[in-house]
């Protein structure tokens, strides 16, 4: 089946792009990695013996760089629908996190510890209809706030991939509810004319 114009550009963009490269360089699972890495210098959202909850972690490029950092005193659990190779130091759970059971699961695992930071950076399987891709994001991402209202320890800390469009401002107004501060951050690694951005909320209010 021939490619559309719009999958061939999108495939030059992804082999040309230079941190898919770098990641390649660097072992890094995903280009993503240079996100986080880049929000955590700025915002510092986790450390050294930190507990940390990855949503949407596949294929890693999250826990992958957070592990090393919270280190053996620290708690890495991660969570996504599809599979995920093992990374030393994080617990794996795959499943829908939306489900009672895999939520429960995800719990289960902090061994009755509290979360120092909930990280996201899901995204729905892409029909290409704006407006119902908007919405399916916008639900996960609503999910992923709850989820860390129900964990977060106070004075925790969240961040979430957001794409602006229908929801957004009501979005950054419930986030704002629930934390002391909230940031807005377009990581370089970020692809200019992508909608995405990463809310970063610090301080949770519990």
């Amino acid at each position: 089946m021939a490619r559309s114009k719009t999958s061939k550009k999108w495939l030059d963009e992804h082999v040309n792009d230079p941190y898919v490269k770098k990641a390649q360089v660097d072992g890094y699972r995903s280009r993503a990695s240079y996100k986080l890495i880049e929000i955590n210098d700025k915002d510092k959202l986790y450390g050294p013996g930190s507990v940390v909850v990855d949503l949407g972690s596949a294929p890693g490029g999250w826990s992958q760089i957070v592990a090393p950092v919270v280190g053996d005193k620290g708690k890495v659990v991660a969570s996504d629908i599809l599979p995920m190779d093992g990374i030393m130091g994080v617990t794996f759970i795959q499943g829908d996190f939306t489900e009672e059971a895999v939520y429960d699961e995800i719990v289960n695992a902090l061994e009755g510890r509290q979360v120092d930071t909930v990280i996201s950076d899901m995204a729905p399987n892409l029909s290409g209809v704006k407006n119902t891709d908007q919405y399916a994001a916008m639900y996960l991402v609503e999910l992923a706030l709850d989820m860390a209202r129900n964990v977060l320890k106070p004075g925790g800390s969240f961040c979430a991939k957001v794409f602006q469009g229908v929801g957004y401002e009501e979005y950054v107004k419930d986030v704002r509810q629930s934390f002391n501060k909230v940031l807005v951050r377009k990581p370089d690694a970020s692809r200019p004319r992508s909608r995405e951005v990463y809310l970063v909320g610090k301080g949770f209010k519990g």
